[in-house]
């Protein structure tokens, strides 16, 4: 589609919502279709009320005759904000590439400040590693997928393997990581609040560029160079450390601001822009099986029966 259309489409879109007098992200689940996937919601991964996911299985996955790739999508909100049920058009974007689809819920500030909200994610990578092969998903073939906070969420999972290693992982129990316009490496901090979120004793700990090693799964990067939110050189960054250390890293690079990098996957949009097709590209393409050395299955919970099932 040409830019003016394709920009006078995005305008539409805008003032459609606006007249709605609701989010652009509530126009864009009500368009999302319901019939490439359904969804197991509500499911604890842990103690605190707020440890919840949802889980989106693709349509016919029964049918498969393969395990199928499991991805764990990580939202944004600058670490203060979210609701899973917000990100129902992400899971079927997902789920329409045949990925079973983890989404959580975490901690987020004020009630806890860094690195509790890594410690949240790292039970929620090990719920999906007990419990992937439920739904048809295959556990040694985990993936980690995250947009603006949640991408740096993601990938400093991937980097400091201290908080998988507290969850009885390491890091050969991810497959690769997904990270779509995130913050790696944002010191120093300009915001009062987020100089809170991430206290002065822990605050080099939260920059995932601090801890390549070359050990770290695959990656991709998308990075909107007309993001206004996180500083694309964030990504430039963190893709050259990672290749410095010799890690697979795929750096892609798309006309788009910050919202839209994630909006672009959705039902509505996805035609006009690469994104999803360039992150199930990665996904196909790395899927190596992690060692049974990344996994301590001594420990295994329950999915609680309260789950709902639509």
């Amino acid at each position: 589609m040409p830019p003016k259309k394709l920009s006078r489409l995005l305008s539409v879109f805008s003032a459609c919502a606006t007249l709605c007098a609701c989010a652009p992200i509530n126009v864009i689940n009500a368009l999302t279709p319901g019939t490439t996937y359904h969804s197991v919601t509500d499911v604890a991964y842990g103690a605190a009320q707020r440890l919840r996911l949802d889980v989106y299985v693709p349509a016919h996955a029964e049918a498969s005759s393969t395990k199928l790739p499991v991805v764990v999508f990580f939202y944004g909100g600058s670490w203060q904000s979210g609701d899973r049920a917000e990100y129902r058009f992400v899971g079927e974007a997902l789920a329409s590439q045949g990925f079973l689809t983890i989404i959580p819920d975490y901690r987020t500030y004020p009630d806890v400040t860094f690195p509790a909200f890594m410690d949240d994610a790292a039970k929620a990578v090990r719920w999906t590693v007990d419990h992937a092969g439920v739904f048809g998903g295959d556990p040694r073939r985990v993936f980690l997928m995250g947009h603006s906070a949640g991408a740096q969420i993601a990938a400093l999972l991937a980097t400091d393997e201290r908080y998988l290693r507290h969850a009885g992982l390491t890091t050969r129990a991810i497959s690769g990581v997904i990270g779509l316009a995130g913050p790696y490496d944002f010191l120093p901090l300009q915001s009062g609040t987020l100089r809170r979120v991430f206290p002065e004793a822990v605050r080099e700990a939260s920059q995932p560029i601090r801890f390549v090693t070359g050990r770290e799964p695959p990656m991709f990067l998308g990075v909107g160079d007309t993001d206004r939110i996180v500083e694309p050189g964030n990504t430039v960054r963190f893709a050259q450390r990672l290749r410095e250390m010799h890690v697979a890293v795929e750096i892609c690079h798309y006309d788009l601001g910050h919202a839209m990098m994630l909006g672009a996957i959705s039902a509505p949009l996805r035609r006009f822009f690469p994104v999803l097709q360039d992150v199930a590209a990665f996904v196909k393409g790395n899927e190596r099986r992690a060692s049974d050395a990344g996994c301590d299955t001594s420990e295994r919970l329950t999915v609680e029966e309260t789950a709902s099932s639509r």
